[in-house]
């Protein structure tokens, strides 16, 4: 898809379900958002979610490619895998992916230490 605005409106729209999901212009791709939590992002005309130890199995068994960047001549990896191609040709097909993707966020979120108080 080589329409990267173009794609976050859509994908934007598929999410709708899950709730004011909104996508957020970042690094020359987008974060798509909900609840001011990332769960997903769209690089190089792609989809990505959100993965942990939890979810990650599923999205390799569908044959999802880790999302990587180059950094300072090393490749880097974040936990966020492609969205299976049946996904994106059939939209309800990527509701629960998304909530997969959701979930890790939040486990993501929930892990997190806490400010510290006095």
């Amino acid at each position: 898809m080589s329409d990267p605005a173009g794609l976050a409106e859509r994908v934007v729209g598929w999410l709708l379900p899950l709730g004011p999901v909104e996508a957020r212009r970042m690094f020359g791709g987008w974060g798509v958002f909900l609840d001011d939590l990332m769960f997903a992002l769209i690089a190089d005309g792609r989809l990505y979610l959100k993965v942990d130890a939890e979810s990650e199995g599923r999205f390799v068994a569908a044959g999802c490619d880790a999302f990587t960047y180059r950094r300072q001549e090393r490749q880097v990896a974040l936990s966020y895998r492609s969205a299976p191609p049946a996904a994106l040709a059939a939209p309800a097909e990527l509701l629960p992916w998304a909530e997969l993707a959701l979930a890790a966020a939040r486990r993501a979120r929930a892990a997190r230490p806490g400010p510290r108080r006095r």
